[in-house]
């Protein structure tokens, strides 16, 4: 199939300068992360084309060779001898990520000098009751995370000796190689893009500067949160490789499902049987709502099943305001089972001296139903 042609990947047109490409780059490449199309497998297959094109566009001497040769420029035995692609081996197509997003696109951040990497961002899922997201709780969590080793301080390295700077890349952990009238840069084989080496790695954590353990954290759920809501704990994530900072912790809550309430953002919902009787001649029931509090709903004589009755501020709170939503009780008729045989003739008998009046509704309909299919027959 026929590759997409870069600058329409882009949504830019052939002339447009660096800031264009940039502007544009950044644009489509927040619309189609992964992260943010999970379910979405093409989203990553245009996430890495759109990733391909800028890396082409930003760079003239590809530029050039792109407007002049199109892709061919670009494949096995095309126009300047590049195979394999436009050159994207080694990180330098993830780099293109890194310097734009930073710690947005997938945890790590660029390595700085001496090879002290960010770590990885970690995700947490957190299921809490109704009840606990509208009161707000200090949660304890335990989390398996690499920490930063206590025997080395994170250097990799044995107590008492220290990295070296890797000869092959000069501590920048890259190197360039020329092909045609390209340059390509690529991960340092030797040291793998950290910039240094270790000879006498530690004992503790065998060079990595990092241990796994069990970190025990507290979270603090605020009263109203709502689900799907993410609770980013800054510094809280894997440590960083050598000594480099920490990545973020991501707290996602999800509230299980209530026995009786459902939530609308800040309002509450909550379905009541209540009797035919209570129904007819009027009544009142009481509602334990979530603060704990009952409130008297007043059942007005001829209450229609699916009437819906408003509680003023006894829904979920607004997070981090003093606003509370509403409670809204929906009122269903039950109607009588298991009728002993009084009961049966008292509803005969009422049957018997009802009128049409009793009934409005299901008068008007059937008095409409025959109106029209009159209608049809004529």
């Amino acid at each position: 199939m026929a590759k997409t042609d870069y600058y329409e990947l882009l949504g830019v047109d052939r002339g447009a300068d660096e800031k264009e490409l940039k502007s544009a780059f950044r644009k489509m490449a927040m619309k189609y992360h992964p992260d943010r199309n999970p379910n979405d497998p093409t989203a990553e297959i245009k996430f890495k084309e759109i990733g391909e094109a800028y890396e082409v566009l930003k760079d003239p001497q590809k530029r050039g060779a792109y407007d002049q040769y199109g892709h061919a420029a670009f494949e096995q035995g095309g126009p300047g001898g590049m195979g394999g692609g436009a050159g994207f081996g080694g990180g330098g197509f993830s780099d293109i990520f890194e310097d734009l997003f930073g710690e947005m696109m997938g945890g790590r951040g660029r390595r700085s000098s001496g090879g002290r990497e960010r770590g990885a961002d970690l995700r947490y899922n957190m299921e809490i009751t109704l009840e606990e997201a509208f009161e707000g709780k200090a949660a304890k969590i335990s989390v398996p995370t690499a920490m930063s080793c206590e025997t080395c301080t994170g250097s990799g390295s044995k107590p008492g000796s220290s990295p070296k700077t890797c000869a092959t890349c000069a501590g920048s952990g890259r190197v360039r190689a020329a092909q045609g009238f390209f340059s390509i840069e690529r991960t340092c084989p030797q040291c793998q893009g950290k910039g240094e080496v270790i000879s006498d790695p530690c004992g503790t954590c065998r060079g990595q500067g990092r241990v796994t353990k069990e970190r025990s954290l507290e979270v603090n759920i605020p009263a109203g949160i709502e689900d799907g809501v993410r609770i980013r704990l800054g510094g809280e994530g894997e440590a960083g490789a050598r000594g480099g900072p920490s990545g973020d912790l991501y707290i996602f809550i999800s509230i299980k499902p209530h026995q009786f309430f459902q939530r609308d953002g800040a309002d509450l919902y909550c379905r009541i049987p209540i009797s035919m009787v209570t129904a007819a001649l009027g009544g009142q029931f009481e509602v334990t709502t979530l603060d704990e509090t009952k409130s008297r709903v007043k059942v007005p004589e001829g209450t229609q099943t699916g009437k819906q009755f408003r509680l003023k501020t006894k829904g979920m709170p607004v997070m981090r305001t003093s606003n509370f939503g509403d409670l809204y009780i929906q009122v269903v008729t039950e109607t009588p089972q298991k009728l002993t045989k009084r009961q049966r003739e008292l509803l005969e008998e009422f049957e018997e001296l009802s009128s049409d009046q009793n009934h409005p509704e299901s008068t008007g309909f059937f008095s409409k139903m025959k109106s029209f299919l009159d209608g049809l027959a004529d």
